[in-house]
């Protein structure tokens, strides 16, 4: 038995697939005719259920996989390839938190959302509104909004927010805005960004390597699929190839300078001690005594 809430995708013989949230009492219309949420929901999950015109769909719970391949876009949104990648570089986790800028269509804030859990937090800044109001629509559809808190601005003027664990940056020219990540992050927090072209990850590595920023890191990830027939197994005739490449780099707060240590007293030199009155009426140094053959010996 399903619970009224709960996500649910349905995918019919075709291949075609449903993402829709629980509802007691409503309906599903499909190509193949219309399916009962009621019917869906004593079936449960793993479970085949018929249409009015007898066509079967399978219902299953949706993995996070299945969330982002599903959301509404209007922009280029990350890949699962990357953001598998992307979620451990950062150290993403339950209980952390995390600023994003570039939210776009929400893609990557369903997975730091998901992954964050309901201890932690995400924070997203998109300057454009037709983008803030998407993103907000694709979380609240996949029950994640109460994670994430949006922020409908440019971060040319800093962040609004403090003291996360980690940052993300998928914005044009990111190296702009690298004079902001001090004071938005905790020391030794990982900073990831998303570029596509060599030239941008130049012009990034240099803004990095003039920063307080160590453990830098440059790649892409290219995942080729083979066709799943075991007597013909072979791969795929296409694969989608370049996306982006991810840079990372940790962010490291200088070392406070230690303060220049005064001249030294004579007092307080081990093993020396100063005369009171200045040098005895011989001369004398101190440590040094004089031998009655006028031979200088240096006490040891």
């Amino acid at each position: 038995m399903i619970e009224s809430g709960q996500l649910i995708l349905l995918i019919s013989h075709k291949g075609k697939r449903y993402l829709r949230k629980l509802e007691a009492g409503g309906e599903v219309h499909t190509h193949d005719g219309k399916l009962l949420m009621d019917d869906i929901a004593a079936a449960g999950f793993g479970q085949y259920v018929q249409t009015h015109l007898g066509k079967a769909y399978l219902v299953l719970k949706p993995t996070l996989h299945d969330l982002i391949k599903g959301v509404k876009r209007q922009t280029q949104i990350m890949y699962p390839k990357e953001i598998g990648y992307l979620m451990m570089k950062l150290g993403i986790g339950p209980g952390s938190t995390v600023i994003e800028s570039g939210t776009g269509s929400g893609g990557l804030t369903t997975a730091l959302a998901w992954f964050v859990g309901d201890t932690g937090k995400v924070v997203t800044y998109e300057r454009r509104a037709d983008f803030f109001k998407l993103a907000g629509k694709n979380l609240e559809r996949v029950g994640l909004a109460h994670r994430v808190e949006q922020v409908n601005q440019n971060i040319e003027d800093g962040f609004l927010h403090s003291g996360a664990d980690a940052l993300f940056l998928d914005v044009r020219t990111p190296w702009e805005y690298l004079h902001s990540i001090p004071s938005a992050v905790i020391p030794g927090a990982m900073c990831g960004f998303l570029l596509p072209t060599v030239n941008q990850v130049s012009d990034l590595l240099r803004g990095l390597e003039d920063g307080p920023f160590a453990d830098l890191e440059v790649l892409e990830i290219l995942v080729r699929r083979w066709k799943p027939v075991a007597d013909r197994l072979r791969p795929d005739d296409r694969m989608v190839a370049h996306t982006g490449f991810l840079v990372f780099a940790r962010y490291m707060e200088p070392p406070a300078a230690k303060p220049r240590p005064e001249a030294a007293q004579a007092e307080d030199l081990p093993g020396v001690s100063a005369p009171e009155d200045g040098p005895d009426e011989t001369g004398d140094l101190p440590g040094v005594s004089v031998q009655e053959d006028g031979s200088d010996e240096t006490e040891s």
